[in-house]
């Protein structure tokens, strides 16, 4: 395998922020994109993230939310404010308390 081969079939790393914007994926991969953030989040530091999904008819929004519902990383979530339904918040519990 050359060098090239080999980077390229390493996972890619990618920084996060406070805030994911979930459009870019399938609707298929919403929950494991979500859960997977949520634990990269925590173990960053960050308390309050932000998950835009768009307002749309509320299927993402409920996807969301259901899996922020069954995280015990998550202490709460609500909607954003200025979002119209587009964004939800969420306050994770720090790293190793929850």
């Amino acid at each position: 395998m050359t060098d090239a081969e080999t980077r390229e079939a390493l996972p890619h790393q990618v920084p996060i922020d406070e805030t994911l914007d979930l459009h870019m994926f399938a609707p298929s991969d919403i929950r494991s994109v979500v859960r997977e953030y949520l634990k990269e989040a925590q173990a960053a530091g960050f308390v309050e993230i932000r998950l835009i999904h768009g307002r749309g008819i509320g299927v993402q929004r409920g996807i969301v939310q259901a899996v922020l519902d069954r995280n015990p990383s998550v202490r709460s979530f609500h909607d954003a404010p200025e979002s119209h339904l587009g964004a939800t918040v969420v306050i994770l519990h720090p790293s190793g308390t929850e």
